[in-house]
């Protein structure tokens, strides 16, 4: 059967803020590019799990293959047989611009207006372009902030003539970046994406390609994370680490922010479209990137432990015991338990199934929903004073029903650390935060919020103690979602959301 689509957040509202894609490239001349493909998008399932697709190039045309679902619900030993060439690019999706459906699925194909290798006629089954014209496939993490300005320029150029993935009823600024750069008048796609990328704004970390070539670019702001690893006969870019650590490839370094990289036959050649001007996520660190990841040279995982000490010497509390909301807070909950001196335990079983679900929730309360993915271990934590640590509060749903199913377990009281600062403001750069009006901590104080969800004290990390578990200078961090302070004009994107942003009392 294949998925429906539905993610756990439709389950759970509010659960965790998502991240909005995970991009993978390969150009390896020899390797089995699907299988490499797919093992590095499995790695980075957790980005997005609304759909996968991959690219791949014979070097004379481009398949692709995509759907709704998770990466192992997507292909199959048949799918991935069909996909024969030596280069391609990966995606996992989750929507945060356009709406949770096929057409949004990425690679995105569109035509280019320089000509493909060879004749240019595209094999059979192959999605391609026609004689004479070449063919680019894009895969995109991030979220543009002028998406409706580049959108107005081609309804104003193309009229209803919509170009490539815009004229099959996509709705995704990925879409429109595909159209814009297949409509570029250059020789070359190196050329077109020269002249192009300073037309963006916002966060994008690209893997693209045309038929024989394999391109990636960061944006000069370098918000979502990129690298390129070596492989044997070839070279991966990936969203983070453990992907390249997946497919057995060795990391050689980030692409740097305002960077292109071209990768084909004759190795990796690097050119500079922007100056860059480093304001990477702050959040890729607390809870988006896998643990076994490594962002500018410091582990995730190291970060993550630290939060939880610096948190244990900020937010002390006497009690008998520390437990994680699983997976995500369990490394803050072991720095928790190491600075404290509390003993650590397992006081909550995760359900490792419930990653998608057929069931509407309006069928289910919020609490059995919650029961659904989290369960008290009722020995563990009947009678003790309980340290609950957890990475963030959004809406607070959540820790409410959390701390209830624990106090209904025997919890004799149930305190709630976070390891990061409230937060306050959206985000328009890749994570799908609420509405700055849906945010528990924009209208309530931390007292208020502890008396919402139940806890018997509520304590958040500090946001210079937040950073310096990162060991990266606060200035090349973005932190605008718990300050408002953006490193870029967002209020054109802010509007165009329908964003509360800027209203006063939101």
């Amino acid at each position: 059967m294949k998925a429906d689509g539905r993610l756990t957040g439709d389950l759970f509202p509010g659960e965790k803020p998502q991240d909005e894609c995970g991009v993978f490239g390969v150009f390896a001349p020899g390797q089995p590019i699907a299988q490499l493909a797919y093992y590095g998008l499995y790695a980075l399932q957790h980005r997005g799990q609304e759909s996968a697709g991959i690219a791949v190039s014979n070097g004379s045309a481009i398949l692709v293959y995509k759907d709704m679902g998770l990466v192992s619900q997507v292909f199959d030993d048949k799918s991935l047989s069909i996909l024969d060439g030596h280069l391609g690019v990966g995606h996992v999706r989750y929507a945060t611009t356009g709406r949770s459906a096929w057409e949004n699925a990425q690679p995105t194909l569109g035509p280019t207006r320089f000509p493909a290798p060879g004749d240019g006629r595209p094999a059979s089954g192959a999605v391609g372009g026609r004689d004479g014209v070449g063919t680019v496939a894009i895969a995109h993490n991030g979220n543009l902030t002028n998406t409706t300005e580049l959108m107005a320029e081609i309804l104003a150029s193309s009229g209803n003539d919509l170009r490539g993935e815009l004229g099959r009823g996509s709705s995704t600024d990925t879409a429109v970046m595909t159209a814009l750069l297949g409509a570029v008048d250059a020789p070359s796609l190196q050329d077109a994406a020269l002249s192009f990328l300073p037309r963006l704004k916002g966060a994008f970390s690209l893997a693209f390609m045309d038929e024989t070539t394999l391109y990636a670019a960061r944006d000069r702001h370098g918000f979502r994370p990129l690298v390129l690893g070596r492989l044997e006969g070839g070279w991966a870019v990936a969203s983070e680490t453990a992907a390249l650590d997946i497919v057995g490839a060795d990391f050689v370094r980030e692409v740097a922010p305002g960077e292109l990289l071209v990768v084909d036959a004759g190795g990796v050649r690097s050119l500079r479209w922007a100056e860059p001007s480093p304001s990477g996520c702050v959040f890729e660190y607390v809870y988006l990137a896998r643990p076994d990841t490594a962002i500018r040279g410091r582990s995730v995982n190291s970060a993550r432990l630290e939060m939880g000490r610096i948190l244990a010497a900020e937010r002390p509390v006497d009690a008998d015991l520390v437990i994680a909301t699983p997976d995500s807070g369990t490394p803050a909950a072991i720095g928790y338990a190491q600075a404290s001196g509390i003993p650590y335990g397992q006081g909550l079983v995760k359900n490792a199934y419930v990653g998608r679900t057929f069931i509407q929730p309006t069928q289910l309360s919020r609490q059995r929903g919650i029961r659904l993915k989290l369960n008290p271990m009722r020995e563990v934590v009947d009678g003790k004073r309980l340290v609950v640590v957890d990475d963030s509060i959004v809406r607070g749903n959540t820790q409410r029903a959390l701390i209830a199913m624990l106090r209904e377990a025997g919890a004799a009281e149930v305190h709630v650390r976070i390891s990061s600062p409230p937060v306050t403001w959206p985000c328009f750069f890749g994570i799908d935060f609420p509405t700055r009006g849906e945010l528990v901590a924009n209208g309530m104080d931390v007292e208020e919020i502890r008396r919402a969800i139940g806890a018997d004290s509520l304590g958040y990390i500090s946001l210079d103690g937040m950073v310096r578990a990162t060991a990266q200078p606060r200035s090349t961090l973005c932190t605008a979602c718990f300050t408002g302070d953006y490193p870029m004009d967002v209020a054109g994107a802010a509007a165009a959301a329908g964003s509360d942003l800027f209203t006063e009392d939101a």
